[in-house]
């Protein structure tokens, strides 16, 4: 006689998660908002620690550099070191530090610098300039403080600079320029002249 045994049926069970309370999904969606924004406000500052933006105001850094143009800056560029002859910098004009100039330097502390007959000579060293408007018109000996650098405009004959109002304290010196970022149609990393001066 054949016999049955009941099979017997477990059933598993799961605890059901509780429904997102109303309003969740807000709070979440405002949680991720003020994380982006957050993320989005350090980037900005990190990146305004070691870049400047600054238009270029006037022509005094012609043909190199246009009116109307907007130029990237290295912050950082001079933290250990001086600027070398050549480099255009951006740097708190001192008689009024509210206004920001653009220059090329020509002079670093101890030179001796002389303009003559068209000529600019450091330390008794007479350049060849192929990247400025015209030969300066103006003469005059000025000798570089130390901390301090002489700065000139390309356009030497349409520039207010250090002929005209003396050299800069390195502390004005907010850094190197980079890059023309704007108008996109003027787009380019700015050239360095490479210059080679006799030391004093």
């Amino acid at each position: 006689m054949e016999t049955f045994q009941e099979a017997s049926t477990e059933v598993i069970t799961q605890p059901i998660e509780p429904a997102e309370e109303k309003g969740g999904g807000f709070w979440r969606f405002l949680l991720d908002l003020v994380q982006t924004l957050a993320l989005s406000v350090a980037l900005f500052l990190g990146i305004n620690a070691v870049t400047a933006r600054v238009l270029v105001d006037g022509f005094s850094m012609r043909p190199t550099l246009d009116n109307g143009q907007y130029v990237l800056v290295n912050k950082i560029a001079f933290r250990s070191s001086l600027p070398e002859y050549g480099d255009i910098v951006v740097f708190h004009f001192p008689v009024d530090p509210n206004q920001d100039f653009i220059k090329r330097v020509m002079g670093l502390p101890g030179d001796e610098i002389s303009v003559s007959d068209g000529k600019m000579i450091i330390n008794g060293y007479s350049l060849s300039e192929p990247y400025i408007a015209a030969s300066p018109a103006y003469t005059g000996k000025w000798t570089v403080p130390e901390g301090q650098i002489f700065v000139l405009g390309d356009n030497r004959n349409n520039s207010s600079d250090s002929h005209s109002w003396g050299p800069v304290p390195m502390e004005n010196v907010v850094g190197k320029a980079i890059t023309v970022y704007w108008p996109p149609s003027d787009w380019q990393i700015i050239k360095h002249i490479k210059i080679e001066i006799k030391t004093p």
